[in-house]
C-alpha cells in the first residue's frame, strides 16, 4: 500500500466530525492493508511508531521542523513562523509548498525512514536529522508531508484514541463493533495496538481470543472504583480484605530471570518504560533470585531515618532522565507490592486474589527493608472497615482499597472488584478528580500580566472515546503556577477545538488544548449542569464541580486514565447517600 492513501485517509478522518464515521473510514483504510502494514498504520494514527512501552523519540524540535520546512518552501524561517500561527502548525505550511510530481512511497517505506531518523544520535546528529527530514519531505505528495511533519514533532492529533481504533478493527471483520470486548481484552494483555492488528491480520479473531502475557510487553493495569462510605463498600461487596492506598508511584515490574543475565523492566501506570529511572530498584529485585514474574506495586520514597513516607511531590522527583543516581541518594525508594500477575510461566490473572497474594508473599519474603508486601485485613463488617480506615488515615495514608477476596485480575479493567475509600475532604465531594485540561481563558486585573486566567477542564466518556467539560477552575494556583499553567497548555495548544472534545459554545475557552495535560482537581460537590457535557445525555443534564480548585499535576496519568464521565455520575449520586 502506498503511504499516500493513508495520508488520503486520514485527511478524510480529520474533517469528518462524527465518531462512527471515522470509525468506519478506518475499518476501511485497515481492511486494505496488509497485516504489517495495518501494524503501522495503527501506530501511525495515534501519532507514533511504536507501543507506549518501546515509545517514539525523534528528538527534532519544532524549530528545527521550522527550518526544514523554511528550505523546502524556500522561504525565511520569519514567513514560515508567521504562516504556522495563521494556518495552525507546520504541517498545513509544508502541505502548500510541497512538490506534487513525487514519487509514491510505501507505508513500510515511511515507516522505515521516521524509524531510521529516530535511531540517529551522536555527534553531527542535528545535521543528519535535518537532511533526512528534508529528504523524505521531498519524496511524499503535499498532504503526505503534512502527516509526516506532525507525527515528527508529536503534533498528529486526528482526535481518537486507542478504543476507536479497537471499534474499527471489529467493524473491519464484522461490520459492527459486536468484537470490541474480544478484541480489547486481547489489547489489554500485550498493551500493543499494532500487535493486536497483525494479529487479527494474519490468524483472525480465534487467534486473538489466545493472546498470551509476554514478559517485557505490559499489561494494561486493573483500576479501582470509587463508593462514598464503608457501608456502601459492605453493601456491595460482603467479606472482602482491605490494603491501604499508598500514594506513591504506580509501578508494573516485570522480570526475567530465563537467560545468563536477568532482564528488568519497570512500566508505569500508562505503560511508560521508567527502568533506566531506577537503578536501586534494579538492585533490589535481583534479590529476589532466579523467578521470572510480572508483579505490581507502589514505589513512595520514604526518609530511611523516620521511616516514614514523602509527599507525592518528592516521590515525582525521582521521575527523571537525569541526575538519576544522585537524586537516588537524596530521594531513597521504596517497592510495595500488592499484586501478581504472571510467575515462572504460569498466567494468574484469572486465579484468584487470595491465591495471587499468597503466591506474592513467597516470592517477596522478607529479604529487604526496601520492599515488601503491603498489609491487608481481612474485613468482616462496617465497624471493622471504618476502624481500619481510620487507622490508615490516622498514620498519613490516603485511605483504602477494597477487593473480593476471590477475583481475578481485570486487566485494563476498572470495575467494583477493587473500591477506593479516601479521606473526606471538606464538603460534599469526598475524593479529588483526575480532570484533563482543554483550554484556558484570557486572563483579567492581575492575572492578565499571566495572559491566563482559568482553565476549563473535562473528564474522559470511553463509550464515544471523548472528553467531556466538567469545570471552569480559577483558584488553587499561585501567581508562579499559573505561569507554568499557561506555559504548559501553550506547548499543546491547537487552533480549533479537538474533535474529541464536547463543550458548549458559551464555554469555549480563548486557547483550546490537546486535551494531554492530568491535573487533579478538588471541589465542594457535584452539580447538575445545563451546560457542561459530562455524564450528560440526549435526555439528561450534565455534571459540573461546583467551587473547583486545583490541587497537582498528575504525570503519572494519561488522559485516557482520567476520572470518566461515569465515575462522576456515580460520585454525584454518592453524595445523596451520605
Amino acid at each position: 500500500m502506498n503511504f499516500s492513501v493513508v495520508s488520503d485517509y486520514f485527511q478524510q478522518i480529520e474533517s469528518t466530525p462524527g465518531r462512527l464515521d471515522m470509525t468506519r473510514l478506518l475499518a476501511q483504510l485497515l481492511s486494505q492493508a496488509s497485516a504489517n502494514e495495518a501494524d503501522i498504520i495503527c501506530n501511525l494514527a495515534l501519532g507514533q511508531l511504536h507501543p507506549p512501552f518501546i515509545g517514539t523519540q525523534f528528538t527534532l524540535a519544532e524549530t528545527l521542523m521550522t527550518h526544514i520546512v523554511a528550505d523546502i518552501a524556500q522561504q525565511n524561517v520569519d514567513t514560515v513562523t508567521q504562516q504556522a500561527k495563521k494556518l495552525g502548525d507546520l504541517g498545513l505550511v509544508i502541505e502548500q509548498y510541497a512538490d506534487r510530481t513525487t514519487q509514491e512511497l510505501t507505508v513500510a517505506q515511511v515507516y522505515g525512514n521516521l524509524c531510521a531518523l529516530e535511531e540517529i544520535s551522536g555527534s553531527g546528529s542535528h545535521e543528519e536529522k535535518r537532511n533526512k527530514t528534508v529528504a523524505l519531505l521531498r519524496q511524499v505528495d503535499p498532504v503526505s508531508a503534512k502527516f509526516i511533519v506532525r507525527i515528527i514533532i508529536g503534533k498528529l492529533r486526528l482526535g481518537f484514541s486507542d478504543m476507536t481504533i479497537i471499534d474499527a478493527l471489529s467493524w473491519m471483520i464484522c461490520g459492527n463493533k459486536s468484537l470490541h470486548e474480544t478484541i480489547e481484552s486481547a489489547y489489554n494483555l500485550c498493551a500493543d495496538i499494532g500487535y493486536t492488528a497483525r494479529l487479527l491480520k494474519e490468524s483472525g479473531i480465534d487467534a486473538i481470543q489466545h493472546v498470551a502475557i509476554r514478559i517485557g510487553s505490559p499489561i494494561r493495569p486493573a483500576g479501582a472504583e470509587r463508593l462514598p462510605s464503608a457501608q456502601a463498600i459492605i453493601d456491595k461487596m460482603g467479606r472482602c480484605v482491605a490494603q491501604p492506598k499508598i500514594d506513591g508511584f504506580r509501578l508494573q515490574i516485570h522480570y526475567d530471570a530465563t537467560g545468563p543475565t536477568p532482564k528488568i523492566h519497570f512500566f508505569s501506570r500508562h505503560l511508560t518504560d521508567m527502568s533506566a529511572m531506577f537503578p536501586d530498584l534494579v538492585q533490589e529485585i535481583v534479590k529476589l533470585g532466579k523467578q521470572s514474574f510480572i508483579a505490581e506495586g507502589e514505589t513512595i520514597a520514604y526518609d530511611p531515618n523516620t521511616q516514614s513516607f514523602l509527599p507525592f511531590q518528592e516521590t515525582m522527583k525521582r521521575r527523571r532522565k537525569h541526575d538519576i543516581e544522585a537524586k537516588a541518594a537524596e530521594f531513597p525508594l521504596q517497592i510495595i507490592f500488592f499484586d501478581l500477575l504472571y510467575l515462572n510461566g504460569q498466567d494468574l490473572l484469572s486465579t484468584g486474589h487470595e491465591q495471587r497474594r499468597a503466591l506474592l508473599l513467597d516470592l517477596v519474603g522478607d529479604r529487604s527493608s526496601a520492599m515488601r508486601v503491603i498489609e491487608e485485613k481481612p474485613i468482616e463488617n462496617v465497624q471493622a472497615l471504618e476502624s481500619y480506615f481510620l487507622s490508615c488515615i490516622a498514620a498519613g495514608l490516603e485511605g483504602l482499597v477494597v477487593k473480593r477476596p476471590h477475583a481475578p485480575y481485570q486487566a485494563g479493567k476498572r470495575n467494583f472488584n477493587w473500591i477506593k475509600l479516601k479521606r473526606h475532604e471538606m464538603g460534599q465531594l469526598e475524593d479529588s478528580i483526575d480532570a484533563v485540561v482543554l483550554g484556558y481563558y484570557a486572563g483579567s486585573g492581575k492575572r492578565a500580566a499571566f495572559g491566563i486566567g482559568a482553565f476549563l477542564v473535562g473528564v474522559y466518556n470511553k463509550h464515544d472515546d471523548s472528553f467531556q467539560t466538567l469545570a471552569k477552575v480559577g483558584t488553587g494556583l499561585k501567581d508562579a503556577d499559573w505561569i507554568e499553567l499557561r506555559r504548559r497548555c501553550d506547548s499543546l495548544a491547537v487552533q480549533q477545538q479537538p474533535k474529541n472534545v464536547a463543550c458548549a459554545p458559551q464555554l469555549y475557552p480563548d486557547v483550546w488544548v490537546a486535551p494531554e495535560l492530568v491535573v487533579s482537581i478538588l471541589a465542594e460537590e457535584i452539580t447538575q449542569s445545563p451546560t457542561h457535557k459530562a455524564g450528560s445525555t440526549d435526555t439528561t443534564l450534565g455534571y459540573a464541580l461546583r467551587f473547583p480548585r486545583f490541587v497537582d499535576y498528575r504525570p503519572d496519568k494519561g488522559p485516557g486514565e482520567a476520572t470518566t464521565s461515569d465515575e462522576i455520575v456515580r460520585l454525584y449520586e454518592d453524595q445523596f447517600v451520605k
